[in-house]
């Protein structure tokens, strides 16, 4: 397979991002060769008008359908502002009851997707463990995972009545002391922890009926020592083989620097697709997103990455797309 065919082949597997409120040349151009996805931000929308008429703009540039997301999680996480309800954050609503959550999660999914966007990528499902996380904390329902799962899995009910919804971070950032987005966290926990604690919201969102799961570049000891979460076999197995997902597995921001700084983002593209990721959020740079897919390329027409792997995770981006995204 030559190097133009194989970009071709993975292109697919990324969602985007861009700067400013106008998609630039090179945005455009990506959307028109088939990137899958795009995630706007608070620096992307406006009113509930001119970011239905974005959305629309991106999606008609798109040879087939695209899937358009946000992070519409409640609280200080919020992307939509302007004439949009807000909600509280999750450890506000975490002594509610699970229907009352349930019906806190249809609104929600009922704003984003009447905003236009296909994909929340909501609710966080991390277990609040550790006071000292400078970025879970009151993004989590609750320090004790039953309740987390319970109430995780009712917010994913109601949320799925309306778009499709995002069980956030596998296989768990709750008990970190340190920010993915500036540094590589690491968790020494042993697996029968990670099982009686981490494990247990993920295992209800499944059950729940999630469309996807997103991975976490935190470091496992007991799975992969030294490889974060979303570049792990070990780890996307447990995610597919223990926890009994089947839906797209996506991953965090491959700028982000737990990943870029001390993987490279090409190089932790190809090998989180190999490891099992079927989506790689890449938000902010085209010279990031060229070289993702420079480096999945490589690594199709080298057979470090096998293409039945990229045809399955293609497959599984299609079936999203089918079930949920609105066409223009």
């Amino acid at each position: 397979m030559r190097a133009s065919e194989a970009e071709d082949l993975v292109r697919p597997l990324l969602w985007i991002g861009f700067d400013g409120k106008i998609p630039p040349p090179e945005t455009v151009k990506l959307i028109h060769r088939g990137v899958s996805g795009v995630i706007l931000f608070v620096r992307n929308v406006g009113t509930r008008d001119q970011t239905r008429a974005l959305i629309h703009e991106l999606k008609s540039i798109a040879p087939g359908p695209l899937l358009l997301s946000v992070d519409q999680e409640g609280g200080r996480v919020t992307r939509l502002n302007e004439g949009f309800e807000r909600f509280p954050s999750l450890r506000e609503i975490g002594g509610k009851s699970p229907a009352e959550v349930r019906e806190i999660g249809r609104r929600l999914g009922a704003q984003v997707r009447d905003a236009g966007f296909d994909i929340d990528l909501a609710p966080v499902v991390d277990v609040d463990s550790n006071p000292a996380n400078p970025v879970i904390g009151e993004r989590s329902f609750s320090r004790d995972p039953a309740v987390v799962a319970e109430l995780g899995a009712a917010m994913i009910a109601g949320l799925e009545t309306e778009l499709a919804a995002c069980a956030k971070h596998f296989p768990g950032h709750g008990d970190t002391d340190k920010d993915s987005h500036h540094d590589l966290p690491r968790l020494a926990h042993a697996l029968e922890r990670l099982r009686a604690c981490e494990l247990v919201p993920f295992k209800a969102a499944v059950k729940a009926g999630v469309s996807c799961v997103m991975t976490t570049h935190v470091v496992f000891d007991a799975l992969d020592p030294g490889v974060a979460a979303t570049m792990s076999a070990p780890a996307i197995g447990l995610l597919r083989g223990e926890v009994g997902f089947d839906g797209v597995c996506v991953s965090d921001c491959l700028e982000m620097k737990a990943i870029s700084e001390h993987f490279g983002s090409g190089k932790a593209a190809a090998r989180a697709v190999g490891a099992g990721v079927d989506a790689l959020l890449v938000c902010h740079t085209h010279e990031a997103q060229h070289e993702v897919i420079e480096s999945l390329a490589a690594a199709v027409v080298d057979g470090r990455i096998a293409e039945s792997r990229v045809h399955e995770a293609r497959a599984r981006l299609a079936a999203l797309a089918t079930r949920h995204a609105r066409p223009i």
